[in-house]
């Protein structure tokens, strides 16, 4: 999947559909550990249609807060070929795990690098939506994979940190070897 810009944001856009500037490994910022959401207002929803738009501009398949600099529990994914079935997550708790599945891994911050990364392939996660409104999801396959990677990046994770030291160590020398985008 390719990337987005290396800047970060300090303020979240009032702009209807904006697009955010996507942080890019080896960025400390990535591993700052996101805080819950004490309630879903116009402020977190119009923070999620930022996102989805940066996701999908990207393009991408999940983005999580934590990825625009923005250090709260909300992710967004749509894993769906047409790109019409957004699912947006805040303070999303994954449950339930079962089965294990091996997939090749991207990410919209570490543009460029796909990796086999073992994963659970059926979730049970609990959420607000983008209504306020708690539900359960199950999920299997690509969207459990999708979900569980964006749920590691509110926790500073990467899909990256599942890789050998030297797998780590070749990405970040190759990403630092491209031009930033400005």
């Amino acid at each position: 999947m390719p990337s987005g810009c290396t800047q970060s944001p300090t303020v979240v856009s009032s702009n209807p559909m904006a697009k955010l500037p996507i942080l890019t490994f080896p960025d400390p910022r990535l591993r700052t550990k996101a805080r819950p959401v004490a309630r879903v207002d116009d402020k977190v929803r119009q923070l999620i249609d930022d996102m989805l738009e940066t996701m999908y501009a990207a393009p991408g398949i999940g983005l999580a807060a934590s990825q625009v600099n923005v250090h709260r529990r909300i992710i967004v994914v749509d894993v769906s070929a047409e790109h019409d079935q957004p699912l947006a997550l805040v303070n999303p708790v994954i449950e339930v795990t079962e089965g294990m599945q091996e997939r090749e891994e991207g990410c919209l911050s570490v543009p460029g690098f796909y990796e086999t990364v073992e994963r659970a392939e059926r979730i049970r996660v609990r959420a607000l939506g983008r209504d306020g409104e708690s539900f359960e999801k199950e999920a299997d396959g690509l969207l459990a994979l999708c979900i569980q990677h964006e749920c590691d990046h509110l926790e500073g994770k990467l899909f990256v940190d599942y890789l050998s030291n030297l797998k780590r160590q070749r990405i970040r020398k190759k990403l630092a070897k491209l031009p930033k985008a400005s």
